[in-house]
């Protein structure tokens, strides 16, 4: 298994986004509100990785993963965060958290950010194993209770 970074010569949004709402689909009955991953389209994700760092997981030439990098003024924002289902716990998620650790020691950015779900418990529970710490919740737009855990991860 490799990782490559997504650059212009990337044409493969269309696979990406299948590979993206496979791995989100089973917290579609579980989180509140929807996953953003829905509003997705192959050319938002093209835009997407033209302003972002993104990467990809390959298998032989299969996509296996992604992660979508974003620079904040003091982490790397971890986003869309995405295995294929057939593909996880095989080590895929953490060469790509490798990728994104390595890009934010070249910005001189100390720490990695994430989101996820409140409901999720079981990604809370992989973050923390993979260094990540919680720092707080938030919530969405239009929601009173918190939707989402904050958490960080020193490079």
């Amino acid at each position: 298994m490799r990782v490559i970074r997504i650059d212009g010569r990337f044409d493969r949004f269309e696979e990406l986004l299948a590979l993206i709402l496979a791995s989100f689909a089973y917290m579609d009955a579980r989180i509140d509100p929807p996953s953003s991953a829905h509003a997705l389209t192959p050319e938002a994700l093209r835009r997407k990785a033209e302003d972002e760092i993104a990467f990809v997981a390959l298998a032989e030439r299969h996509l296996v993963g992604c992660v979508f990098c974003r620079p904040e003024p003091d982490c790397l924002y971890i986003g869309k965060l995405a295995v294929a289902p057939p593909s996880q716990r095989k080590g895929a998620g953490r060469l790509l958290l490798a990728a994104a650790e390595e890009t934010a020691r070249e910005l001189k950015l100390p720490a990695l950010r994430l989101q996820t779900r409140i409901e999720l418990s079981e990604n809370h529970a992989t973050f923390a194993a993979w260094g990540f710490v919680e720092t707080g919740h938030t919530a969405h737009s239009g929601f009173t209770r918190p939707t989402s855990i904050d958490m960080r991860k020193v490079v």
